[in-house]
């Protein structure tokens, strides 16, 4: 769901019909407001796009988007054209509704989206990618230049070829600067969001694994996530990593400035002190910070944003304020204290980010035990066995006692840990329940546990079950 504001019928339904090459089937004469996606998230005065999809078609919810109070909707032809009887009965009571007709809801939608970007070329743009940190940064990054000037800042993880167009209907006149996340699972995707955003400072914050089995390896990812460059023309500016692997490779698709970020490269960075679970101090500029997301993990992603952020002219101390006012995501580095402590770092999970939190718990002093459960990992393709078996030996390294696997994938892990003798606690399976229950009897007060996987395996759920039992 995205408030525009209000946008008069010539407006958003005009950049549809135009830009989108559309054609406007009914005119009604309600101003739009907002765009929406999801039938649940419309809002009076909400112009509705029907977007095909895996499970369901969003045509199929354009009555509920109606009862709702849609101003307008968007309808792929070929569906209008079988269902324009049915619709034509719905809107009978609903004259000042428009229906707007175009060849596909999704490239519409892009299309509409790009338009109204447009109508704010005095609007810097920030995009942020990358296979590990794009979230937490484009947060921090958020955080630091809203203290500063009026900004837009890309809600969640609003990234994709359908979240990133709905983060542009978010732009008012009034904002001097939009930080937007950027994020791809698949080849020519990149091209699409370059293309509708258009970025004058592009952050790539590492080349990971993440999506690797749908992209293919490593250096597939940074064929496209270079593509952020697409639209460079010599005035734009790139943020690389310092010790990134495929820096060349990413360098040598930009025609603009390059600079770089992390310890050694991020202007003013005099080193930084490790509180755990607490966070980390940075000192930098003379300054002493308060970072409160933990690891070395999110310490790079705090060097990228003070280093955008100095490049901006940020004062100091505004880049000071929003590094301490940040606050963990949902599922992105939280702390649940309780008898049981739990870090819940479950949004997402790729063999990265399992190495990086489990590099962190190593190190980290606890008088009690570390306990982990690790969910199943997705998009890996012919990799995943592979890449599950290493997330085992991982965690046999670490100090754990007693390990808790869940999902079909994780069998390569289980199996690993079995092979490796691992002297703790270990069980596997792929049943919540189970595992909840499994949970209930074994941890104990004191102890540390990690909840750790892809957004598939809901890890979530495991935290009213504990915190409650």
């Amino acid at each position: 769901m995205t408030d525009t504001g209000a946008s008069g019928i010539d407006g958003l339904i005009a950049s549809a019909c135009g830009y989108a090459e559309g054609r406007l089937a009914i005119r009604g004469n309600q101003d739009i407001r907002g765009v929406a996606v999801d039938s649940r998230q419309v809002e009076v005065g909400f112009l509705f796009v029907a977007l095909p999809g895996q499970r369901a078609d969003g045509h199929d919810f354009i009555p509920q988007a109606l009862q709702r109070g849609a101003a307008a909707v968007m309808t792929a032809a070929s569906q209008w054209s079988r269902r324009r009887g049915q619709l034509e009965g719905l809107l009978s009571g609903r004259g000042s509704v428009s229906v707007i007709e175009v060849a596909d809801t999704l490239v519409g939608l892009q299309k509409m989206a790009k338009a109204r970007l447009r109508q704010f070329p005095d609007l810097l743009r920030i995009g942020v990618t990358g296979s590990n940190g794009k979230t937490t940064t484009k947060e921090i990054l958020g955080a630091i230049v809203a203290l500063d000037r009026p900004a837009v800042i890309s809600e969640g993880n609003l990234n994709s070829e359908i979240g990133l167009p709905l983060s542009c209907f978010r732009v008012r006149a009034e904002h001097r600067v939009a930080v937007f996340e950027m994020g791809i699972n698949h080849t020519g995707e990149m091209d699409v969001l370059a293309d509708i955003y258009r970025p004058d400072i592009a952050v790539i914050t590492n080349i990971g694994t993440a999506h690797i089995g749908l992209l293919g390896s490593r250096e597939a990812i940074a064929r496209e996530k270079s593509r952020i460059f697409k639209h460079f023309d010599g005035a734009q500016r790139a943020f690389i990593y310092e010790s990134e692997d495929y820096e060349d490779l990413l360098k040598g698709e930009v025609r603009g400035k390059i600079s770089h970020f992390g310890p050694t490269k991020t202007r003013g960075f005099e080193g930084s002190e490790d509180l755990g679970l607490g966070g980390t101090i940075i000192h930098w500029e003379g300054l002493r910070i308060r970072f409160p997301l933990f690891g070395a993990h999110n310490l790079r992603n705090a060097l990228a944003s003070i280093s955008v952020s100095a490049q901006l002219g940020i004062s100091k101390e505004n880049i000071k304020e929003g590094l301490e006012s940040v606050r963990p995501l949902f599922g992105r580095s939280q702390i649940i204290r309780g008898p049981v402590t739990v870090i819940q770092d479950c949004y997402n999970a790729n063999p990265d980010s399992f190495a990086q939190v489990f590099a962190f718990l190593s190190a980290l002093p606890w008088p009690g035990r570390k306990i982990g459960v690790l969910g199943a990992m997705k998009e890996l393709g012919e990799q995943s066995g592979e890449a599950h078996r290493r997330i085992g030996a991982l965690a046999t390294a670490c100090d754990f006692q007693g390990l808790f696997l869940f999902g079909e994938e994780m069998g390569s892990a289980y199996r690993e840990i079995q092979n490796l003798a691992f002297e703790g606690t270990v069980d596997w399976m792929t049943d919540i329940d189970s595992l909840a229950s499994s949970l209930r009897s074994y941890l104990r007060e004191g102890d540390l546990l990690l909840l750790k996987g892809s957004r598939a395996a809901e890890l979530e759920r495991l935290v009213p079950e504990l915190i409650e039992g």
